[in-house]
């Protein structure tokens, strides 16, 4: 077997691209670590699960409120600056969480404050980032770029939070808050290093135009171009009708399989596992990119993953489809993402990715959705409805969108990112 067949690290091999990366890993852990870390601090402070959920929801409220505010700016005044920015707060911020919790001056309204402020610097580094990748890689590496962004993702949700409670119970969450405030400082350090090709300066829109024009210029893109637009719908859609199914893993741990944390542990390590492996094997296809087919029928297996994993009754069955469910969801996002990105004129990037990322804020509201339909037709019919849905949306966008199913490769219609070879 020859291995110079396989594709899967071939944009590591780019200097810019791998800071970035490392950025990006870096970044995804903290932000997992923050979650686990504000949980158990909010806990601990006030012994309320109600605001357990409240400050989850606070901390996600910006990533819905200011995307596409993000998306403009960095497309105004450029992604590596505002990348920075973003990093350089988030560390300040998670620093000065950790002395008041060292120093005993921690109280509740700190913990909310600093995680609408932490949601709201995580919504301006998101489409700057993404951005970024194709300023530095071009569309010859996009798809596996973008893949190996959605592994680091996936690799930190998995391991980022089991992380975090091993430093919580062996030094305290100020330990760990102090950690992530070093991370966001490497990420800082190894951003700055990053060289932008010439051409990604002349991308950046002229800001004689007032923000809500720019706003308006990148949703009026979106919706008169109708490949866009169906990528936008699979992009947004399946994150508020499907993913919010991991919010119900403790229904199905306890009330299905009849087990425990440990079994929910199960479920999720598997989801996680699966979307890791998606993405890299989206990532070995190399410059096989934009297969319409490929990726709506990912999404459709999305959904269907979803419905099998509500009707299991076995641990092994249930592990089996969580496995499956992460691989498509993984495999059909990367190419999503690649397939806007490459459709995208490089003025209007930022702004259509800030869109794009909307859908860190929708989440919560499909899990509030998911909630309302356990409650009333219980978990498994919740989760069968969730993933029905999701494939039927699948459905839906290759019926409609004729243009997209039959795309075997996306059409070079923007402009040329500098390719900074290796």
């Amino acid at each position: 077997m020859n291995i110079r067949r396989f594709h899967t690290f071939d944009s590591l091999a780019l200097r810019d691209y791998r800071l970035l990366w490392m950025g990006q890993l870096s970044t995804s852990l903290g932000q997992w670590m923050d979650q686990t870390s504000r949980s158990w601090l909010i806990y601990q402070l006030t012994d309320s699960p109600l605001q357990l959920g409240l400050v989850s929801a606070i901390r996600g409220a910006p990533l819905l409120f200011f995307g596409v505010i993000a998306g403009v700016v960095a497309d105004r005044y450029g992604r590596k600056a505002q990348l920075i920015i973003a990093q350089v707060v988030n560390a300040i911020l998670n620093a000065v969480l950790a002395t008041l919790v060292l120093t005993g001056r921690i109280e509740v309204w700190h913990v909310y404050v600093t995680g609408f402020l932490a949601g709201t610097v995580q919504a301006f580094q998101q489409p700057a980032r993404q951005a970024l990748i194709n300023d530095l890689v071009g569309e010859k590496h996009l798809m596996n770029a973008v893949a190996l962004n959605s592994a680091a993702l996936n690799l930190s949700r998995s391991v980022g939070p089991a992380i975090c409670g091993v430093i919580i119970e062996a030094f305290g969450v100020d330990i760990s808050y102090y950690i992530q405030a070093v991370m966001y400082a490497f990420a800082t350090i190894w951003t700055g290093q990053i060289h932008l090709p010439a051409k990604a300066a002349g991308y950046l829109e002229s800001v004689n135009q007032s923000m809500f024009a720019s706003a308006k210029e990148g949703f009026a893109y979106i919706a008169k171009n109708k490949t866009i637009l169906a990528l936008m719908v699979l992009a947004l859609a399946p994150i508020l009708l499907g993913m919010p199914y991991t919010s119900l893993m403790p229904v199905f741990a306890i009330d299905v399989l009849h087990g425990d944390a440990e079994t929910q542990g199960l479920l999720l390590t598997m989801v996680g596992i699966g979307a890791v492996i998606g993405a890299l094997i989206i990532a070995s296809l190399g410059r096989q990119q934009g297969n319409g087919r490929l990726m709506i029928s990912g999404a459709a297996g999305f959904g269907l993953s979803l419905v099998a994993f509500s009707q299991s009754k076995v641990l092994g069955m249930a592990m089996t489809f969580t496995f499956l469910a992460g691989l498509s969801n993984s495999g059909y996002t990367s190419q999503n993402q690649t397939m806007i990105q490459m459709l995208t004129p490089a003025k209007l990037r930022g702004r259509v990715l800030g869109v794009y990322f909307l859908n860190r804020g929708l989440m919560p509201l499909g899990s509030l959705l998911a909630g309302a339909l356990a409650s009333g037709l219980g978990g498994p019919w919740a989760v069968t409805i969730m993933g029905g849905s999701c494939c039927l949306l699948a459905i839906a966008v290759a019926v409609f969108s004729r243009e997209l199913w039959n795309m075997n490769s996306v059409p070079v219609i923007v402009e040329e990112s500098a390719d900074r070879g290796p």
